[in-house]
């Protein structure tokens, strides 16, 4: 079959293999070293690779990628694969899954094992949203096969998790509150107090236009008449008008005379 560089050429192909599929039709003819008709998986060590690098290596593939992976064993650590890249590492999550025949529910044909791809070095690291699912061969059907095993590989299948817009709208809810928090904390004193005292003269000022107008209007003179106090008893008897009136003839007979002659 030609193949036009990464992709073959057949219009409107989709590969989307069931677990099934992937374990008992196209891990199992690896494995055993039958020969595939088709070739849409190839052989890679993807953990030289950085998981957003491997799209571009695969032979097909939209969102999900497929690749027969050679089983790296770690010295010196019990026989536990190497799952360490340039910049990270991918860690298992969860216990190992058994997939079962759909038409024989009692035979097991693989196991299916799920990691996270982690960027940094274990055991600290930041998650990301890379994700793979790791299929191999039952050990004991590996142990009990009457047909020799050829290569010990694994089938490894590396997508990307798909994030929700009601989890992109949290993150950016998120975001807008933590940068929110961070600008009304990380605000100086000195421009607090600038601002503060800024408010509090551009308040202040009307008032103290006001207080100086209050001022210059009780401070202004005012003209008020003159109070017209009476007269004691004694200096009433003193203005000329009352002493013209004043008859002799009255003083020998007024109560007041002697009073009126001191």
């Amino acid at each position: 079959m030609e193949r036009r560089g990464s992709q073959l050429d057949l219009p409107g192909f989709r590969f989307y293999p069931t677990e099934e599929e992937l374990l008992d039709f196209y891990l199992r003819r690896v494995v055993l070293g039958q020969k595939l008709h088709f070739d849409v998986i190839g052989s890679l060590n993807i953990y030289r690779h950085d998981p957003w690098e491997l799209p571009g290596l695969a032979k097909i593939g939209e969102r999900e990628w497929y690749f027969f992976v050679p089983r790296d064993r770690k010295s010196g650590s019990g026989g536990r694969p190497n799952r360490t890249t340039e910049r990270g590492f991918w860690k298992a999550t969860g216990s190992d899954r058994q997939i079962r025949k759909a038409a024989e529910p009692g035979r097991v044909i693989g196991v299916k094992k799920t990691l996270v791809f982690y960027r940094g070095r274990a055991p600290r690291g930041t998650k990301t949203d890379w994700i793979m699912n790791e299929y191999r061969q039952p050990e004991a059907n590996s142990a009990s096969s009457a047909m020799p095993l050829k290569e010990d590989v694994v089938l490894c299948k590396v997508y990307r998790k798909a994030t929700s817009l009601k989890e992109l709208e949290k993150r950016a809810a998120k975001e807008e509150d933590a940068k929110a928090s961070q600008g009304y904390i990380s605000m100086p004193a000195d421009s607090a107090s600038n601002s503060d005292q800024e408010n509090y003269q551009s308040s202040s000022a009307p008032m103290d236009c006001d207080v100086k107008e209050m001022k210059q209007e009780v401070i202004r003179p005012v003209n008020l008449p003159e109070l017209q106090v009476p007269m004691s008893g004694m200096e009433w008897m003193q203005d000329p008008f009352l002493a013209q009136l004043r008859s002799p003839w009255l003083d020998q007979w007024s109560p007041y005379a002697n009073i009126l002659h001191f």
